[in-house]
């Protein structure tokens, strides 16, 4: 066996006491402390009483836990996760599809979901509780504890929204631009081309991290999206995964924890690009747990915490505190039969710093991305328009609504060239301008799209 330098000074000689090498010491402390958080000397516990398909009755937990509280079974497997609590007993909702244990077994309180992120963990692929599911081996623990509930940073300490990001995506640096540590909302009904877009926007350049959430995906999905649209970047993307044939709580999870793996990143000063795909899945999974629960269907199913649970997520993203880091989170909506004004659609749109539409009808006619440029709208796009940008669109947007509000009439003849100089102008130009926003997901990057609005534009 090869000893190293520092291990040889510190051998024992004789007659003295042995002085262990401080690597060798720093391990074994790092073991007893994870035993430590893993199997606790002294357990809280109680016993099932009651189990049902959805969530377990356990009494002699009730003033041991809080909401939130992990809890694990006797006999192993999944956690679950204390999700009422009453003098009674608490309930339990498990992170597996099914819960295993039976009546009387014993339930131990195991305290609340934390993260440990590393630099490390760039490249790898993690479940839901941010353990490895690729072949890249065991993880290494960071040296900061991170709640997957973190509260988000004070408003009066936040950083303000500023400095301008170049996506390479003309539809969007031209009509709905982002800085850095915005947060905008990508919604779309099912098939119309968002998880394409979402791949285009994880080549954007400026960023130090990127965090991807796959919420409810299919499971054929996770390794298309990992092999083609994140290809370029893997090798600083953080992926966790949640697919759809798993439980409500690990769909529940998984954006949490890419949070908190986010925000780790975020206070070391990191630019960092978080990714949730999709969040309407997630408050499908808050759904299934707030019911289970024992909370009221109030809005189309929706039970009243879903619709503080989604701001309390959605407002963790976004500035760290002055001089550090950002989070820019682009948040995709899935569309219950494409119907924008859905209640969580609606909360969603509500809370972030843009939406950005994408159109059924204009997926049908071949052009992608699909966005809706009269739909969408970046409130932050002040910062990265000029005076002269912003009048320049401002007149476009006129001339897209003109033509579009006239579509029907030029369909069935009722126009006619040179009674309407406006109109006429945006007839001509309009095709152009939509065939300029036409962008693949293997085209080059956009370096300047005005100036390749203007080549576009330009008299043939």
């Amino acid at each position: 066996m090869r000893i190293s330098a520092d291990e040889e000074r510190t051998k024992p000689g004789a007659g003295t006491a042995p002085v262990w090498p401080r690597n060798t010491l720093a391990r074994l402390e790092e073991a007893v402390l994870a035993c430590d958080r893993d199997i606790p000397l002294v357990r809280a516990g109680g016993s099932i009483r009651e189990v049902t398909t959805a969530y377990c009755r356990v009494a002699g937990l009730s003033r041991q836990v809080r909401l939130g509280d992990r809890v694990v079974f006797e006999g192993g497997g999944l956690p679950g996760e204390v999700v009422r609590v009453d003098e009674a007993g608490a309930t339990i909702k498990p992170f597996g599809n099914q819960i295993e244990a039976g009546i009387g077994a014993g339930v131990f309180r195991h305290g609340a979901m934390t993260v440990r992120p590393d630099a490390s963990w760039k490249g790898r692929v993690l479940n839901a509780f941010c353990e490895p599911i690729d072949e890249g081996g065991l993880l290494a623990a960071g040296d900061r504890e991170m709640p997957v509930d973190m509260p988000p940073p004070a408003a009066l300490t936040r950083a303000r929204v500023t400095e301008p990001l170049r996506t390479g995506v003309r539809l969007i640096d031209l009509f709905t631009p982002l800085c850095f540590g915005q947060r905008i909302g990508i919604f779309a009904g099912s098939g119309v081309g968002k998880s394409t877009l979402l791949g285009m926007l994880a080549r954007a350049k400026g960023f130090d991290t990127v965090v991807v959430a796959l919420v409810g995906e299919r499971g054929r999905e996770v390794r298309e999206f990992l092999e083609g649209p994140l290809a370029a970047n893997r090798n600083r993307a953080i992926i966790v995964v949640s697919t759809g044939d798993e439980s409500p709580m690990m769909r529940r999870m998984a954006p949490r924890a890419a949070t908190a793996v986010a925000e780790y990143f975020r206070d070391l000063g990191e630019s960092v690009l978080l990714i949730v795909d999709s969040v309407t899945r997630y408050a499908h999974a808050a759904r299934d747990v707030a019911l289970a629960a024992g909370e009221p269907a109030v809005a189309r199913g929706y039970a009243p915490s879903v619709f503080s649970d989604l701001p309390r997520l959605l407002e963790r993203a976004g500035p760290g505190v002055e001089g550090g880091g950002t989070i820019t989170g682009i948040f995709s909506v899935l569309v219950d039969g494409d119907d924008h004004n859905d209640p969580v659609a609606d909360n969603i749109r509500g809370t972030l710093d843009g939406h950005i539409v994408l159109d059924r009808s204009i997926a049908d006619q071949g052009r992608y991305p699909a966005g809706n440029v009269l739909s969408s709208i970046s409130r932050l796009a002040t910062f990265s328009w000029t005076p002269e940008q912003r009048n320049l669109l401002r007149r476009m947007r006129a001339m897209i609504a003109r033509f579009e509000d006239t579509r029907d009439l030029r369909l069935v003849g009722g126009y006619q060239q040179g009674l309407d100089a406006e109109l006429d102008q945006a007839v001509a130009l309009v095709p152009r301008i939509y065939e300029a926003l036409r962008q693949d997901f293997d085209a080059p990057m956009s370096e300047d799209p005005f100036q390749e609005l203007a080549n576009a534009l330009r008299p043939e």
